[in-house]
């Protein structure tokens, strides 16, 4: 057993005569006691019930936090099913996907959804509406913005200016970075 302890470790066991007395002191050091653990199981159950998806996050950073509690959870005894998560996720994603979200729940059995299965429809849609993204601001950049006003919503672009309404692939990409 003393061959599997670290040194800085054996040091402060080498008074223990027992295996169950060496067990008990590595449990109690690295495991706390009942009550440290079940108040640390409390903080990450707060944490993982305020856990939202950030504005402008991507849907594998939120995954990942969102892991990352839900595993910490489980390594402090937590039960937690799959569908558990499923359903935070669900719940705590920015506006921008409501109608994904939407879908999701609409058309699967959150029982037997994977989570795999869900972060593919979400990705799918990130990438969606990254695109769209990209489009608007290639047409905000060779038409102009849209304005309100006299002209009833109409551009006020009349096309005049040299120019203007001239933009091949590599004026429009280095105008986009």
């Amino acid at each position: 057993m003393f061959q599997a302890i670290d040194c800085s470790i054996l040091e402060t066991i080498l008074k223990k005569d027992i295996a169950k007395d060496i067990w008990d002191s590595l449990k109690q050091k690295y495991q706390g006691t009942t009550r440290v653990k079940r108040a640390q199981l409390q903080a990450l159950r707060k944490e993982f019930e305020v856990l939202h998806m950030k504005e402008g996050e991507s849907v594998n950073d939120y995954f990942g936090r969102t892991f990352t509690t839900a595993n910490k959870m489980r390594i402090h005894g937590e039960k937690m099913e799959d569908v558990v998560i499923i359903e935070k996720i669900l719940r705590s994603m920015t506006s921008k996907y409501d109608y994904v979200v939407c879908s999701i729940e609409e058309s699967n059995d959150l029982d037997i959804l994977s989570i795999d299965e869900l972060q593919s429809s979400l990705l799918v849609h990130e990438q969606w509406i990254s695109r769209h993204i990209v489009e608007e601001q290639a047409l905000q950049i060779t038409h102009g913005p849209q304005q309100g006003g006299r002209n009833g919503g109409k551009s006020s672009y009349r096309g005049r200016g040299r120019g203007r309404g001239r933009f091949d692939k590599s004026t429009l990409m280095l105008q986009l970075s």
